[in-house]
């Protein structure tokens, strides 16, 4: 499902900017000078991007350790949209071509995804696969590689096995849990009640609402993937031997959870750093086409309304992800 964009370009352009740290009410939409793209660069008209945990951490200031104190910054990990300019020597870039990708997380950026255009190098980018909106791309980007790589790469899933995932209805959540059927995985999933139906759907063996039950009363599990990061040594405890689990909601306590728990060998709890390329949005693409894992999207919002998008995620309990809409 294609879509048509306008990529007529003048000097300037509208960006979400960070002026200062805090609520989501100090996202401005600014207008800034439309950048170019250098060699081994990409110029992107973004159509979508979308709201992630980084760019709610980096947003409150609970990152400024890596952002740093000095503003603007811009907002949007992800991003989706056409390839509108190719920089000095750039390859595999096609002009025109709609395009999914990430800025670099750890980058102090003045522009991100949530702007009319962005700059990234070429290998930070990919074809969005046939059959996907740019606003259905821009939902699955991180949570789809985030997902892979709890699965494939840090746990290592192997059919038949049990997963739990923690924080099941969201973003990261409902990749997990659709990846994890499509692997072969029986799926326990803890969300609210009111997301049962939904998530049984999409793959969940079992559904537990987690207001109703505790860490000791869910049983044990040869993988967990967590999203929430709080209470890890709990869940830990409910690995079967040579269990493995995996956290990407990292937070002070969450760290120290981690450090702690490697005296457990292969029952410690791991994390990672998702830094997308090419090669992993080339395979997520894959697991697109072959039916195994498809975008949920929560709401959409227009770009001058991400305060909104924001306000939405930091108050959790959304059935998928915030879109913002360029």
């Amino acid at each position: 499902m294609w879509q048509t964009f306008t990529t007529e370009r003048t000097n300037t352009m509208k960006a979400a900017q960070i002026l200062s740290y805090g609520t989501p009410d100090v996202l401005t939409l600014t207008e800034v000078q439309r950048p170019e793209p250098g060699p081994g660069e990409v110029l992107v008209a973004v159509a979508a991007s979308s709201v992630n945990g980084h760019d709610s951490l980096v947003r409150s200031g609970a990152m400024k350790i890596v952002s740093g104190r000095r503003f603007p910054l811009g907002t949007g990990l992800d991003f989706a949209g056409v390839v509108a300019g190719i920089g000095p020597g750039t390859t595999g870039a096609v002009d025109g071509q709609l395009v999914w990708g990430t800025v670099h997380p750890r980058g102090k950026h003045q522009i991100a995804g949530a702007a009319e255009y962005v700059v990234v190098p070429a290998d930070r980018v990919a074809p969005v696969p046939a059959g996907l909106s740019a606003v259905q791309a821009a939902a699955l980007v991180v949570p789809g590689i985030t997902a892979l790589a709890a699965l494939c790469g840090a746990t290592g899933l192997a059919a038949g096995e049990s997963v739990l995932v923690r924080g099941a209805a969201g973003g990261v959540g409902v990749a997990a849990v659709q990846l994890a059927h499509a692997f072969g995985g029986r799926v326990t999933a803890l969300a609210r009640s009111r997301h049962a139906d939904a998530l049984t759907s999409l793959g969940a063996e079992r559904v537990l609402d987690y207001t109703e039950v505790t860490a000791d009363r869910i049983g044990t599990f040869d993988v967990i993937v967590d999203t929430v990061g709080t209470e890890l040594a709990s869940y830990r405890r409910r690995l079967t031997p040579g269990g493995r689990m995996v956290t990407v909601g990292l937070s002070g306590p969450a760290i120290a959870a981690i450090a702690a728990s490697t005296v457990f060998g292969s029952r410690r709890i791991r994390t990672f750093s998702a830094d997308p390329r090419t090669a992993q949005l080339t395979e997520l693409a894959e697991q697109v086409t072959a039916g195994r894992i498809q975008p949920v999207i929560d709401g959409v919002y227009p770009l001058a309304d991400i305060a909104a998008a924001h306000r939405s995620f930091d108050k959790g309990g959304a059935w998928g992800r915030q879109v913002v809409r360029v």
